[in-house]
Formats: C-alpha cells, sequence, structure tokens
C-alpha cells in the first residue's frame, strides 16, 4: 500500500496586528497525518488518535465529508478525477481549541501527503483552495493565516483568498517565539462570534500604523520596530476576557524583555516575542508563572524560531 505521512506544525495567526491575514509555523509541535491510496474510490477516516494528553482531541468528526481533514481531499480528488482512494490515519499533537492552528495542521497535512503520492504532485499553493475547505468546516469563516504558514512555511501576509495570493516576510533570524498553552479549549467559532463587526475610525488606522510598522520592520530587519508596532487596538481587548489571567501573562513578558506579546489565533495559547534565548527562557518562565497563578496548574510551553519549512513529508512508502 502506497502511503505518506506528513508533520504539518502549529501556527500562531493573527501575530497582534494582522487579524485573518498575518502568520507565522512554529517548530517541535505539529499534527502527523498519514494518507494511504486505497482501491476504492472513497475517502476515509480509520484513525483518529490524541497525542496531547487532552481527551478533546478525540471528539473530531470521523465522517470524512466533516473533518477538516478529509474535507479538501474529497474535492481534492474528485478535480483530479483520481482512480482511487485515500485512507487517513490523523494523530493530534495540537490539542483543539488551543489558538495554534489545530485544524489548519490537519488540514494541510493531509493535503501535503497526498500530494506527494501522485505522479505529478501539485504546486504547494495549488493545494490551497482545498486547505480553505477544511477550514470552513473547522471554523464556519474561511481565512489562511494558519494555513498559509503551515503550507508554505515561513511568516506569511495573506492578500487574498480567490485568487490565493500572499508575501512571505523576512524574520529576522535573531527573532524567536515564546508560545504557553494552559489547558483550557477556547472554541473558534465562539470567539469569532463575539467580535464586533464594525471599528472605529481612530482604532483602525492605529491598527492600519500598527500593521504597517510591522511588516516594515521585517523587511528593514529591525527588531525594534516590530516590537513598537506589536500593538493589537481591534481584537485582543475583545478577547482578552476570554483568557483567565491573560492580562497578567502579557505584563509577565514585557516584564522579562519580550518586544511583545498577544493572543495566538482565537486564543488561549499566548505568544510573545523575543530577540535572543536567554530573553525566551525568562519570558517562558514568566508567563507559565502567571498561568499557573490565575488556575492553570497544567501549561505547555514551547520556544521555537519561525519555522521556514512549514508541512514536510516525515515518512514515505512506495
Amino acid at each position: 500500500m502506497r502511503r505518506a505521512t506528513a508533520f504539518a506544525p502549529a501556527t500562531v495567526a493573527n501575530v497582534a496586528v494582522g487579524f485573518d491575514i498575518l502568520g507565522f509555523a512554529i517548530g517541535s509541535v505539529g499534527d502527523e497525518i498519514t494518507v494511504s491510496i486505497t482501491r476504492d474510490q472513497t475517502v476515509r477516516i480509520t484513525e483518529v488518535r490524541d497525542l496531547t494528553g487532552a481527551s478533546a482531541a478525540l471528539e473530531v468528526p470521523l465522517e470524512a465529508d466533516k473533518n477538516a481533514a478529509t474535507v479538501g481531499l474529497i474535492k481534492f480528488r474528485e478535480d483530479l478525477r483520481l482512480d482511487f482512494g485515500f485512507q487517513v490515519e490523523l494523530r493530534k499533537g495540537i490539542a483543539l481549541g488551543s489558538g495554534l492552528g489545530g485544524s489548519a495542521a490537519s488540514t494541510v497535512g493531509a493535503l501535503v501527503a497526498a500530494n506527494s503520492l501522485l505522479e505529478t504532485p501539485l504546486p504547494r499553493e495549488s493545494l490551497m483552495p482545498y486547505a480553505l475547505l477544511g477550514e470552513e468546516v473547522a471554523s464556519a469563516a474561511i481565512h489562511a493565516d494558519n494555513l498559509a504558514p503551515c503550507l508554505l512555511g515561513g511568516l506569511t501576509l495573506v492578500l487574498s483568498l480567490d485568487p490565493f495570493r500572499y508575501v512571505s516576510l523576512p524574520a529576522p533570524p535573531e527573532l524567536l517565539a515564546v508560545v504557553v498553552h494552559p489547558h483550557m479549549r477556547l472554541d473558534t467559532r465562539h470567539a469569532r462570534h463575539i467580535l464586533k463587526p464594525d471599528v472605529s475610525l481612530a482604532d483602525h488606522v492605529r491598527q492600519s500604523a500598527s500593521l504597517g510598522g510591522f511588516i516594515a520592520g521585517c523587511f528593514r530587519n529591525d527588531v525594534e520596530m516590530i516590537g513598537q508596532s506589536l500593538t493589537d487596538f481591534l481584537i485582543e481587548p475583545q478577547r482578552a476576557s476570554l483568557i483567565p489571567g491573560f492580562a497578567e501573562v502579557k505584563a509577565a513578558a514585557l516584564a522579562q524583555g519580550a518586544l511583545g506579546a498577544s493572543i495566538s489565533g482565537s486564543g488561549p495559547s499566548v505568544f510573545a516575542l523575543v530577540n535572543s534565548a536567554a530573553v525566551a527562557a525568562g519570558v517562558r518562565d514568566a508567563m507559565v508563572g502567571a498561568f499557573r497563578a490565575h488556575g492553570s496548574s497544567d501549561v505547555d510551553a514551547w520556544i521555537s524560531p519561525v519555522n521556514q519549512q512549514g508541512a514536510r513529508i516525515i515518512d514515505e512508502v512506495s
């Protein structure tokens, strides 16, 4: 049986100033998805395993047309008129509702694995329309801020979805992300539902300036400008109350020298950007301590550079 296994990394979306358009991939944590070719012309899920220790990871639907990992594969197979099907085994290394792009990782990993099994694989960018179908099933919204960095690697700015257009932003080499995840689940649909549909002109101007400063800082290799621009005037104030202790966690990160800190995706994970490994360790410990002081006894934390590779094949059997 021909099969391929992909590792799809966790991602930090929004990056404070780029709601639904900015995101970057991290290393060390992600989903593993094995896709096998089958004789019957169907897509089916045969296994969902939790690698996180959180039983919520087993609550994902097993129907292929309802699971983020496989709904895109159905359309992918139909559009390419393949005379074979796919069997999918999903091993969740990203907890559901963590704000680390778990649904995006499952979607991307399945597509990357399946694509590698074709005689002539499609370019990575061509997989995005199918990945968007998975994200829509997972969050009832179409956005690629997690999908783009997971699929393509690096720090990405999504310009449009149809057609898919993006820019890879140059992350300063010394830039590190500290990502802290308290063991609680925050549903993405709920976190989007509470957002106000309208924003004030003043906040729009301030947010636009922050986004522009962040992008300019990346291209100028200016970590100080990146830090000065990492203030979210629109989304963070509305979601902060959903995360117990968020204000204290962010304050702890800044007190230890972080360039900036905010909510990862829709939360509850929180990220901080730093410019050295020594600072990163202090920021991580301070953030974890602040979460624990507010009742989160189980907290995961990672320190990672921007993952430039994105999803990759880690095993293949021809």
